[in-house]
């Protein structure tokens, strides 16, 4: 067992590495992001020194992969997501995935007539929705939309923004919310007025 676990650890540093340099990030800037020096990412990489919990987490985080990956833990054999329901405001978000960081997908389901009156918000990133069931109302800056079912609508969402559900009915919506540049190019048409 102990040699299993020497293993394992050995592992790391090469993988830190590898991981690194595929994704074209120096030690500097990967230390910038991470608030880890680069002399202890160095010594990470190179086997120089344990990898610890409160070194690997910003590490996945920074590289957008689950800590799994980073020590080369075994498959668990059960890739499917037991999602837990998430109530904000009223509105259900079911999460479609495990991954922390990157691209996060969930179902939305909104309850009719909400909210009422949506308040446009920002953030850092992109959005894509697909409408599953319903109608959504989606404002956009100064753009006021209604998708219906079928419809995708993709934005960054630094551009004021709200999504609403106008009906008596719920309505049920495929969400993908990603960091910065991972965006799928689809365009919403505008109701016609």
């Amino acid at each position: 067992m102990a040699n299993e676990e020497a293993a394992v650890l050995a592992a790391v540093g090469p993988r830190l590495r590898a991981l690194r340099t595929r994704r074209g990030v120096t030690l500097a800037q990967l230390a910038e992001t991470t608030g880890v020096s680069v002399s202890t990412l160095s010594r990470l990489e190179s086997g120089g020194r344990r990898p610890t919990l409160e070194l690997l987490l910003p590490l996945a985080r920074a590289h957008q992969v689950p800590l799994d990956e980073l020590v080369g833990a075994p498959a668990t054999g059960d890739p499917r997501v037991h999602p837990r329901p998430i109530v904000r405001h009223g509105i259900t978000f079911l999460p479609l995935t495990r991954r922390p960081g990157g691209l996060q997908a969930f179902k939305q389901i909104l309850p009719p007539h909400t909210p009422a009156e949506p308040e446009q918000q920002v953030h850092e990133g992109f959005e894509w929705l697909y409408v599953l069931s319903g109608r959504v109302r989606l404002l956009l800056a100064e753009h006021d939309l209604l998708l219906t079912p079928g419809e995708v609508a993709e934005f960054d969402t630094r551009v004021p923004h709200a999504v609403a559900n106008p009906d008596p009915q719920p309505a049920e919506l495929l969400t993908l919310f990603g960091p910065q540049g991972e965006r799928l190019h689809v365009r919403a048409r505008p109701t016609a007025r």
